[in-house]
């Protein structure tokens, strides 16, 4: 499901370039997908850390085109 992408990328064009956002994602798919599509669109993912049974992803805000 690309809903969760979909929330992360709107959620990083409201903060400013250099900022960090965290991100909790479920096993499977999202934290598959999440994180290289944020890649793809030129931020980096700092860390991702098992929490529960869900993994934090931190993902720092690069300059966009």
């Amino acid at each position: 499901c690309p809903y969760n992408f979909v929330k992360t990328k709107l959620k990083l064009e409201t903060l400013e370039q250099g900022q960090v956002l965290s991100v909790l994602l479920d096993d499977g798919d999202p934290i598959r997908n999440v994180p290289r599509s944020v890649q793809n669109e030129g931020h980096t993912v700092l860390s991702q850390e098992r929490v529960d049974h869900a993994y934090r992803v931190l993902i720092r805000r690069e300059e966009s085109d």
